[in-house]
């Protein structure tokens, strides 16, 4: 016997009906929900008046004059230390003994052409404190850029060293003579690192009292030579002149370029 379809409509319509006419229980899951909505507080949640004297303290601090506590180690490391007489090296933190150097390296008002931050992280070695203050690698290479490009700038301008004149050709001929060919062998016979070289900018570096500013850690505080000095005062004259380029422009920089280093190179 098939099924009635009118009985079997009226029977689905009926149960959906009592479904609905069910009343809801809501009840136990606010209950759940209000008895686990205090366990999601901490009990060793600050005061805000802690909390405000904390950022206050952090606030007086420089960013340069310490190291952020999340970024400290356990308190130990897990590399032996075979000489640990290596390990003790002092720093400059005086920030006046900081600007003293750049007043004789950019003038009187060398101090003033950056921010403290700025200034400090410019004379930052990436070994020290673990990179975790920031280091001046990046400021460097722009700044390494910018003085070999004004350096090859210098090049091309000045005046052509003295040559001697061509042999006589057996035919007559005569060699093709042109204003624009002029500078076309000037790079043969000097490059930007004759007058740039690592060992003239270390020597100004330490005219200007670089090595008793700049902040790093030797790895052999006995003998700073071996340890990459040279590197390190490179690397920090590089990153002054990127850190001026990208505060003041383009301009700024070529000129501090010229007149206060390669003139004193002898450029």
């Amino acid at each position: 016997m098939a099924p009635n379809p009118s009985r079997t409509v009226i029977s689905a319509t009926s149960q959906a009906l009592r479904r609905c006419a069910c009343p809801a229980q809501p009840a136990a899951p606010r209950r759940l929900m209000q008895a686990t909505r205090p366990l999601s507080s901490s009990s060793t949640a600050r005061s805000p008046e802690a909390s405000e004297s904390a950022t206050g303290q952090q606030q007086e601090r420089p960013r340069w004059s310490y190291t952020p506590e999340r970024m400290k180690g356990p308190g130990f490391s897990i590399n032996p230390v075979k000489n640990p007489s290596r390990t003790i090296w002092h720093n400059n933190e005086d920030p006046a003994k900081l600007d003293a150097m750049y007043n004789r390296l950019l003038g009187s008002k060398g101090p003033d052409m950056l921010p403290d931050e700025i200034k400090w992280l410019a004379v930052t070695h990436k070994s020290f404190d673990q990179g975790r203050r920031g280091f001046n690698t990046r400021l460097a290479y722009f700044g390494r850029l910018i003085l070999s490009l004004e350096t090859t700038r210098h090049i091309m301008i000045s005046p052509a060293p003295a040559r001697d004149p061509p042999s006589p050709d057996e035919f007559g001929r005569e060699p093709f003579q042109h204003p624009a060919l002029v500078n076309i062998d000037k790079l043969q016979t000097r490059q930007p690192q004759d007058i740039v070289s690592k060992e003239k900018l270390t020597k100004l570096a330490i005219e200007v009292g670089l090595p008793e500013v700049v902040r790093w850690k030797p790895k052999m505080p006995e003998n700073l030579e071996a340890s990459g000095l040279t590197v390190v005062l490179n690397t920090s004259l590089f990153a002054i002149i990127g850190a001026i380029s990208l505060q003041h422009g383009a301009e700024v920089a070529q000129k501090i370029v010229r007149e206060k280093i390669l003139r004193r190179l002898g450029a």
